[in-house]
């Protein structure tokens, strides 16, 4: 069949015939995940070179075209993959993908709440479920981004608002070296000088020192800076420490400044008993950037912001234009685009509220559970085995370790380990040394592969010492 025997507005019997093909093409797919390669590049030129090839005036053939895809989604690193134990896995929940086919084919604008108000609402209702889950105060919200990133952005465009006004001269901000980049990032953008993005020192732990922050804070106002923004971390992404969340939020209500927290990674452990113990002084924060496409499966591209006041998100973005005149409030329903960056935004909620409903969300904590065991036993077993450095427990599901010994035997243990193709790894750099690191994750990822995965790492690790 082609598609270009129909016209764009398919009938019911195109629909029907392209969706029975593309959801036999995805289930045969997924069942081959377990056994395709963490990570594959052999033909990686060759087929992209022909993805690159323009479109032409003919109809294609939609299975050709499905075959060329499911190629060149084989190439490069398998995130979805049960072996993937690199960064932060993205599972890819289908039902998830199923929401974001049905959004998209509504392709509803909900920017304004006047022009889809119940799928506005349907959003809404999302985001009060994680800001009661964070123990944020009544009227707390946000909104779903594309990501903590947009998210860090309009958290720092709120804080620099209604701390420092118009006027942001010697407005100044508090992180670690472990803390994300793209707080810095969006400090620029935010127009404040990389000088006044300030690294507080850690401390043994990887956390942030909080006595240091409290002298810097003090020694900046005494040298005529504004502190305004102090960042907690709730899982860093080098290691997947936690910051000391309640002594942070108290010194940022003592200095009158906005406390941050990054939970792009560990935010949806707070579904877990394990988790909330961990992220105790969560709800404290003036604001919350995190990624269900990370601790919640759902596929990339899901952002959350939360914070305590709403309108303090709608005092840094909001806009107006005469071609708005039509638009009127909807009852107690947000504007969108009057609370982040984007203006122009599709249906984020579904791929939120669907999966929540349909799998329900003792489901998650399940899985989520089941990885807090599995990163638990993976360290135990890296730590008992004498050739190996495992200098912190995980707060969550990363595990660091490293040969005894220099980097380069390291580096070629990490090679070694993705060269296996069961599993793949990332590394990081703590304190001058290289360090391998391995997450735990995905909902794909059971005992087996972590198994696998230990046993890869030590005959990896016979060959490389030397």
């Amino acid at each position: 069949m082609t598609i270009g025997a129909y016209p764009l507005d398919l009938d019911r019997t195109a629909i029907e015939k392209l969706g029975r093909e593309a959801v036999e093409f995805l289930a045969g797919w997924l069942a081959e995940l377990g056994s395709a390669p963490a990570s594959d590049y052999d033909h990686a030129a060759e087929l992209s070179a022909l993805v690159r090839r323009p479109p032409s005036g003919a109809p294609g053939d939609f299975g050709a075209l499905l075959e060329t895809f499911r190629r060149a989604a084989g190439q490069g690193v398998d995130t979805a993959g049960p072996g993937y134990l690199a960064y932060f896995p993205a599972g890819g929940l289908v039902s998830a993908a199923l929401a974001e086919m049905l959004a998209q084919a509504a392709n509803r604008y909900t920017g304004v709440a006047q022009t889809a108000p119940a799928l506005v609402a349907m959003e809404q209702g999302v985001l009060t479920w994680f800001c009661d889950l964070f123990g944020l105060p009544a009227g707390a919200g946000g909104l779903v981004t594309t990501g903590a990133s947009p998210a860090t952005l309009s958290a720092v465009l709120a804080a620099r608002q209604h701390r420092l006004g118009e006027d942001i001269a010697g407005g100044t901000l508090y992180v670690t070296e472990h803390t994300h980049y793209c707080v810095a990032k969006a400090a620029r953008i935010a127009g404040l000088p990389a000088g006044r993005v300030r690294t507080v020192p850690a401390t043994g732990r990887l956390r942030m020192d909080v006595a240091a922050a409290a002298e810097m804070i003090a020694a900046d106002r005494e040298a005529g800076l504004r502190p305004f923004l102090l960042v907690g971390t709730a899982g860093t992404t080098d290691t997947g420490t936690i910051d000391p969340l309640p002594e942070l939020a108290e010194l940022a209500r003592r200095e009158g400044m906005w406390f941050h927290v990054d939970a792009a990674y560990g935010g949806g452990f707070q579904l877990t008993r394990r988790g909330r113990a961990a992220l105790a002084g969560v709800g404290e924060a003036d604001s919350l950037a995190l990624d269900p496409h990370k601790s919640l499966f759902l596929p990339y591209g899901t952002g959350l912001l939360l914070v305590r006041d709403p309108a303090l998100l709608r005092e840094a973005h909001a806009a107006d234009g005469q071609y708005l005149q039509d638009i009127g409030r909807m009852d107690d329903l947000p504007d969108f685009g009057n609370l982040g960056i984007e203006l122009t935004r599709e249906f984020r909620g579904l791929r939120l509220w669907l999966p929540l409903h349909l799998h329900g969300v003792r489901a998650f904590e399940e899985e989520l559970d089941e990885k807090l065991d599995l990163a638990a036993h993976a360290y135990a077993e890296l730590a008992g085995d004498p050739r190996f450095e495992a200098p912190w427990e995980p707060d969550l599901t990363v595990i660091v370790f490293r040969l005894r010994g220099g980097d380069e035997p390291n580096r070629r243990l990490l090679a070694a380990v993705n060269d296996s193709r069961r599993v793949y790894l990332s590394s990081t750099t703590i304190g001058g040394r290289f360090f391998l690191r391995l997450c735990v994750l995905s909902f794909r990822t059971h005992a087996d592969r972590v198994a696998e995965a230990l046993a890869v790492i030590r005959e990896a690790a016979d060959r490389c010492a030397g």
